[in-house]
């Protein structure tokens, strides 16, 4: 667990979210102090040096949905607040600067519920994704980290969020179609097929075309871009090859199952799919636990089998395990609740190897 406490609350990110430098000195993390905001507005970050063993909170972070991620060639954070992105450095005496924000002919004085639920880098590192909702109306596109306008792919009637640029590809993006609801009527609009890809100049398509019966979610990249992996919930960890998925297509393409589990909710990869971690939900009320399996020997290792639930106000929060690799897949980290506090645990992998 952490060593320092910046926040009676501190939380891993969004497991598609990079959270520490590539050195492996700063680690950032959400914070919170209940029970003030939720999970989509009132938190904002933390940063550990672990060099210097020191903690710190910045409340000038105070970030959108599960926006923020972090460049690991220099640590700096970013994050969505309002209309804008933000960016500072992991330093006390660094600055907060300004990235870029949504422009007057898209946001047409609405407030926005989202800017980007998860902030990522395209692979030439020149854009941050966006998938923002506001009233009804959705944008996908891209944000310049330059300052220069933000780019719309595609604007969208429904809501289309958990955007992630390919890890490899500039012009490729994975987005989710999700339920949504009417903010002036309250109705609820379902899922018809909940991924999609969707390239610049190109309208989305759907992985599934089929709709694949709305058992999938908490989709992500694989290292070489090559594959989406998600959960299809009470089978297990899945995957589609990106070369099977063409647009048009009214077949659904072949489907791997990686991982067996009626119970796995999320779900993370290292860099070359060698390792799941995944957190679950066992049949038992008010408990989680995370899990390691090795893909290669068939092994499955739990991390925690018994992780509680806190009292119900918590949950505004959304406290789930999100395990993910870190560190050049040499450790993983997750939130943890064990010590009857949110807070952030670490695992080295090395250890579940032996």
């Amino acid at each position: 667990m952490l060593p320092g406490h910046a926040a009676p609350f501190q939380q891993t990110f969004y497991y598609v979210n990079p959270s520490i430098s590539a050195d492996g000195r700063y680690y950032w993390f959400y914070c919170a102090f209940p029970p003030s905001g939720n999970a989509n507005y009132g938190r904002c970050l933390g940063v550990i040096d672990f060099q210097d063993g020191s903690t710190r909170c910045y409340p000038e972070t105070q970030f959108l949905d599960a926006s923020p991620c972090v460049d690991p060639a220099n640590g700096e954070a970013y994050w969505c607040s309002g209309v804008d992105i933000w960016k500072r450095g992991p330093g006390a005496n660094d600055r907060v600067e300004f990235v870029n924000r949504l422009p007057d002919s898209i946001v047409r004085n609405r407030r926005p519920w989202r800017i980007t639920t998860h902030l990522t880098f395209s692979a030439d590192k020149k854009s941050l994704n966006l998938d923002a909702l506001i009233g009804t109306e959705c944008f996908v596109g891209e944000i310049p980290l330059d300052g220069s306008p933000v780019r719309i792919w595609q604007q969208f009637d429904r809501c289309y969020n958990h955007g992630q640029f390919s890890p490899v590809d500039s012009n490729l993006q994975l987005i989710a179609q999700d339920s949504a609801t009417n903010p002036a009527t309250g109705e609820v609009r379902g899922i018809d097929s909940r991924m999609w890809l969707i390239r610049r100049d190109q309208s989305a398509y759907p992985l599934l075309p089929k709709g694949g019966n709305g058992m999938q979610g908490h989709e992500w990249w694989s290292g070489n871009g090559e594959r989406v992996w998600y959960i299809h919930y009470h089978r297990g960890v899945e995957f589609i090859n990106i070369k099977d998925v063409k647009p048009g297509m009214t077949e659904d393409p072949p489907v791997t199952l990686a991982l067996p589990s009626a119970n796995v909710s999320h779900a993370h990869t290292d860099s070359r799919e060698r390792w799941i971690v995944a957190d679950y939900l066992p049949p038992l009320e008010n408990q989680s636990g995370v899990l390691f399996y090795d893909r290669a020997s068939g092994k499955t290792i739990t991390i925690v089998s018994f992780m509680p639930y806190l009292a119900p106000g918590m949950s505004a929060y959304h406290i789930h395990p999100h395990p993910q690799f870190c560190l050049n897949d040499e450790y993983i980290c997750y939130t943890t609740t064990v010590r009857g506090q949110v807070d952030v645990a670490f695992v080295p992998v090395r250890e579940l190897l032996n």
